[in-house]
């Protein structure tokens, strides 16, 4: 059953508008810069916008997940089915899931392949806080396809924060502004030089969202990035259990 339902769950996503609002949106926003950015190295911006565009784009379809069900009165019809309120949730994330690794997934078809074609093979320039990096052409193909699976992990962390303010809410529109609120608030606590924040800073989810960047630094510092992967891990644990517990006691008789 737990399945079914998560089928079906991505059949509703797939049937909303705004789903492909986003992917209309990315693929928009990455043509632009490739074209605008027709240099080598430079397929490297494309990742940059992982954190102030694509989280949006994620929690504009997750967000509306469990509270979208309240706002719409189908909440009550939806649990008379054979399956329990935790495995709503559960099939609701699955296609969460689903959703966001082809958001990922197709940002990474047009960063590659649509990039390569742009801008052709080549070594890869990278500009960061230590400077310029050139890496080897041989070794992009792996350095994207891991930074992206972290990529992945961190919109995850999104996805299940917009679920989890979703299971308190009876409207959309409340989990889309309060995940984003978080994410806001949270970066400029983690930019702010105040000596008060720093032992916050290396336990908020905002400071490893952009993790993946790592994987574009030589040598790789592959301690920080599984200290940034096994914090988003469980970020994400964190906000389904939240999810879970209180959409098992949310009150659907009103």
């Amino acid at each position: 059953m737990l399945w079914k339902n998560t089928y079906n769950e991505f059949i509703k996503i797939l049937a909303k508008p705004r789903s492909y609002i986003g992917l209309a949106a990315l693929t928009l926003l990455i043509l632009i810069i490739l074209f605008a950015m027709k240099a080598d190295g430079r397929m490297y911006i494309v990742l940059q916008m992982l954190i102030v565009h694509i989280p949006l784009l994620v929690a504009l379809v997750t967000g509306d997940l469990l509270s979208g069900e309240a706002a719409m009165g189908t909440l009550r019809m939806l649990l008379t089915k054979p399956i329990s309120r935790s495995q709503v949730v559960y099939s609701k994330l699955i296609a969460a899931a689903a959703y966001t690794f082809i958001l990922v997934l197709w940002m990474g078809f047009l960063a590659l392949v649509v990039g390569r074609w742009v801008f052709g093979d080549g070594d890869l320039i990278v500009l960061n806080s230590d400077g310029l990096v050139i890496l080897n052409y041989t070794d992009i193909l792996w350095r994207y396809g891991l930074a992206f699976m972290v990529a992945y992990l961190a919109l995850m962390t999104i996805a299940t924060l917009s679920i989890a303010f979703s299971a308190f809410a009876d409207n959309s529109i409340g989990p889309i502004v309060s995940t984003m609120a978080v994410i806001i608030l949270f970066t400029i606590i983690g930019s702010l030089d105040v000596s008060v924040f720093d032992h916050v800073k290396p336990w908020l989810f905002t400071t490893h969202m952009a993790s993946w960047r790592s994987f574009f630094s030589d040598p790789v510092p592959w301690s920080a990035i599984w200290e940034s992967v096994w914090i988003l891990l469980a970020h994400n644990i964190l906000f389904v259990a939240v999810a879970v517990f209180k959409f098992k006691r949310k009150d659907i008789t009103s």
